[in-house]
């Protein structure tokens, strides 16, 4: 499953839990597209059923996450950094390869498992470097009635129409 994942940090009002006041905020959030095009034009779609009022995107990105896994009912996303070893077949040395890759959990524990079941059916030895709370406020893959689906067969889909 491929996928092209774009940073986007939507700036709107937003009213403090706390103090009830408001607040200008500008928020993070990964939205799965093919373009920047595409990834503005799904987070503006994104953002109309969630803010009330105007808000505005400041920044996309591309992102270099490797791979994603929800796991519902978590309620924030970790960023984990993974590094295995490859051979340089060129060169004939070892080249350390490092991938970013996000885990919905409730608690830096919980990550750790789900990247570890998430991970279990690699063929080569790899390493946690690190799991870090990610900022994001939300991630929106792409989906077709409301399942992840992979790009490539959404492509056929078309193709067969």
């Amino acid at each position: 499953m491929l996928h092209t994942w774009f940073e986007c940090k939507v700036k709107y009002v937003k009213v403090d839990e706390n103090s009830g006041k408001e607040k200008k905020v500008t928020e993070p959030y990964l939205v799965d597209a093919v373009s920047f095009t595409e990834a503005e034009k799904r987070i503006y779609e994104e953002m109309q059923t969630m803010i009330r009022g105007d808000f505005q995107v400041t920044n996309i990105r591309k992102s270099d996450y490797a791979d994603l896994f929800p796991n519902f009912p978590g309620d924030r996303w970790y960023k984990c950094k993974v590094s295995h070893l490859s051979i340089d077949e060129s060169a004939q040395k070892e080249k350390k390869v490092t991938s970013h890759m996000l885990v919905m959990a409730d608690n830096v524990r919980d990550a750790y498992d789900h990247l570890m079941e998430g991970l279990s059916d690699m063929v080569v030895d790899f390493q946690v470097v690190s799991i870090t709370e990610s900022p994001l406020m939300d991630v929106f893959p792409y989906e077709a009635d409301g399942a992840f689906v992979e790009k490539n067969d959404a492509e056929k889909e078309d193709a067969e129409l």
